[in-house]
């Protein structure tokens, strides 16, 4: 085995530019993806069947496609259907962010139905309107519930972000790409970037650890 790490040093400022680019698409994509998918999961307890219904397609359908293939066609679709040329960027958090959305629904979904079922029907016996008992009551406590989870799965965001690489996007993965192609070294850029996504994949890790033990202290 000829390993050469020497040769890609003088590409690391290029490589690590990449984590900031990682991280933000992370951050955008979990942040819309979060907020979708509260409202999906409104949907899906709601008595309004065809809302329910909507909501259940939609999830059906994000969870049962690749992810790289709903990427693809956004970016390559979306040019033809509406005329307008969407950035990579833009591309990957809107994929990643309806994704997401499909996934954390039912999370959420799952956190508000683990709620004390007396403490909505104390507050509809109160006269408390259907939307505010929803914010101030019934979301607070679910949201705690299901905090853990959705650190989990801004990790799976986190990791799958390597895909955007496929259309262009010069995160972590791409900046790889273009030093192995510049060196003509393959294995020594993907390892270093291995090694990065590792770090922030633990360190994300272990901070849902930490909130999580809280989160029992505070119970």
């Amino acid at each position: 085995m000829n390993l050469d790490f020497g040769q890609i040093v003088p590409s690391l400022p290029f490589i690590l530019k990449g984590i900031l680019v990682t991280l933000q698409f992370t951050l955008l994509s979990a942040l819309f993806g979060f907020t979708l998918g509260t409202l999906l999961s409104l949907l899906k307890i709601s008595s309004v069947k065809p809302l329910r219904w909507f909501a259940e397609f939609y999830t059906s359908i994000f969870r049962g496609t690749p992810l790289i293939l709903q990427l693809a066609l956004v970016y390559f679709a979306t040019p033809q259907l509406i005329g307008y040329k969407i950035s990579p960027i833009e591309a990957g958090v809107f994929t990643f962010a309806l994704n997401s959305a499909a996934y954390s629904s039912e999370t959420i979904r799952a956190g508000i139905m683990a709620v004390d079922k007396g403490q909505r029907e104390a507050a509809l016996s109160l006269g408390v309107p259907y939307k505010l008992m929803m914010l101030d009551i019934i979301l607070p406590q679910a949201f705690k519930n299901i905090l853990p989870a959705m650190v989990n799965e801004s990790i799976a965001l986190l990791k799958d972000s390597a895909l955007v690489s496929t259309i262009g996007v010069l995160d972590l993965m791409r900046r790889a790409q273009v030093v192995a192609g510049q060196t003509f070294l393959y294995f020594e850029p993907l390892i270093v970037v291995g090694i990065i996504y590792y770090i922030m994949v633990m360190g994300l890790t272990q901070a849902a650890q930490v909130l999580e033990r809280r989160m029992r202290r505070s119970d």
